[in-house]
């Protein structure tokens, strides 16, 4: 870094502690905690884009182009005032940074800022949330036109983009959590992935866990009780532990995970309101569940998530596997979440104090920075009160998914 000019040797009274954080890709990411400064930082209320507005305008095109922006932040210089309060202890000394590092409070909208001004005036063909661009064209002579109009601005720029993560010239692209192109526009199937391969219960603790997730939207289904009855039979005092599962069981098993998976029950996300995120950790895995309020005031959920755990990751401490399953739904939720103010709710009384890890723990400290980007508060719910992110995170589906 101090070769590149990103960060310079310093003589400031501020100072916050490192932590190297692993990436999925193998690769290391510096980080610096700075929960502290955050604390005490003034808000940038820069508006984020509406993301139902940019997925709307590349919905309707025939040829698509995203582009991500390599270590987006990096690109962007700090004014002398702010460079002191970067400031950053190593073993080697104190050093701050000559441009935005990653944790601070005001990063990503100061970006959105960037980019916005980037494609000013380039709005009928080009847009952006955060680091991710957009260039969408109805026509093959017309797009080849518009990316080089995009890629002009972002050399004259000197801004860089990462080559491996952009998708060039193609008639439906993933963006933002959803694929479209070519009139369409569809949620990635993660967002029922948990549901489609919830395994046929073989106990009666399986077939609890299953109707306690169903139960909870009980209000939205017509006939419930009529529709559930024979896998509540199942449940009775007097029916052995291993179920003994009817085509009538089945049936209905059919029936209540297609509720789960359609309207009113599922609904699209509407980025002007709030979101809720619950999650849930057991022996089994962890489970979580996007959720917003409807016309009707009532909770309705948006994506469901469910993730096994690995031999390493079933022999965490409870407060682990909770913590690592907010951590999972977060990046998982990004596309939704990241950028917006929104609420998080867990059953885990200990993770209420999530902001404020102490360097006890390498591991839940390395989480807690990885958090830094988000703007969220937590609640902490009773389990009964949670009984979707509970229900996702005590079955063992085929595979990981989400």
């Amino acid at each position: 870094m101090l070769q590149m000019g990103v960060i310079r040797p310093s003589e400031s009274a501020w100072a916050s502690p490192v932590v190297l954080v692993p990436k999925p890709d193998g690769e290391i990411r510096f980080c610096v905690d700075y929960r502290k400064l955050n604390a005490v930082t003034r808000p940038d209320n820069y508006p984020m884009p509406c993301t139902d507005e940019l997925l709307e305008k590349l919905g309707r095109a025939q040829f698509i182009s995203t582009l991500d922006l390599t270590k987006g932040y990096w690109q962007v210089p700090l004014d002398e005032s702010a460079k002191e309060r970067s400031a950053f202890i190593t073993h080697l000394g104190l050093y701050e940074f000559n441009v935005l590092p990653f944790g601070l409070r005001n990063a990503p909208a100061t970006f959105q800022r960037l980019v916005d001004g980037l494609l000013a005036g380039l709005g009928e063909y080009a847009v952006a949330y955060l680091d991710d661009v957009a260039i969408f064209s109805d026509s093959w002579a017309d797009h080849l036109e518009h990316l080089q109009k995009v890629l002009e601005r972002i050399r004259e720029a000197g801004l860089t983009v990462k080559a491996k993560k952009c998708q060039i010239g193609l008639n439906r692209v993933t963006y933002l959590g959803h694929q479209v192109g070519q009139g369409t526009i569809s949620p990635l199937q993660a967002k029922v992935d948990a549901i489609q391969k919830w395994p046929v219960p073989k106990s009666k603790k399986q077939v609890q866990s299953f109707l306690g997730l169903a139960g909870y939207y009980r209000r939205f289904v017509p006939h419930y009780s009529q529709i559930a009855a024979p896998l509540t039979d199942l449940t009775k005092k007097k029916q052995p532990n291993a179920v003994q599962w009817t085509g009538k069981c089945q049936k209905a098993f059919n029936k209540l995970k297609a509720t789960l998976m359609s309207d009113p029950v599922l609904r699209a996300p509407d980025f002007d309101k709030p979101f809720l995120v619950t999650t849930d950790a057991s022996e089994r895995g962890v489970g979580a569940v996007l959720m917003q309020k409807g016309p009707d005031q009532e909770f309705h959920p948006v994506v469901f998530l469910s993730k096994k755990p690995s031999e390493r990751e079933s022999n965490w401490s409870v407060t682990e596997k909770e913590f690592y399953a907010i951590v999972y739904a977060l990046e998982k939720l990004r596309p939704y979440v990241w950028g917006r103010r929104f609420h998080l709710q867990t059953n885990h009384a200990a993770l209420k104090w999530l902001h404020t890890v102490k360097e006890t723990n390498k591991k839940l400290l390395r989480w807690s920075l990885a958090l830094q980007d988000f703007d969220f508060d937590i609640q902490h719910i009773s389990g009964a009160s949670n009984k979707v992110a509970d229900a996702l995170s005590r079955e063992s589906f085929p595979e990981s998914t989400g």
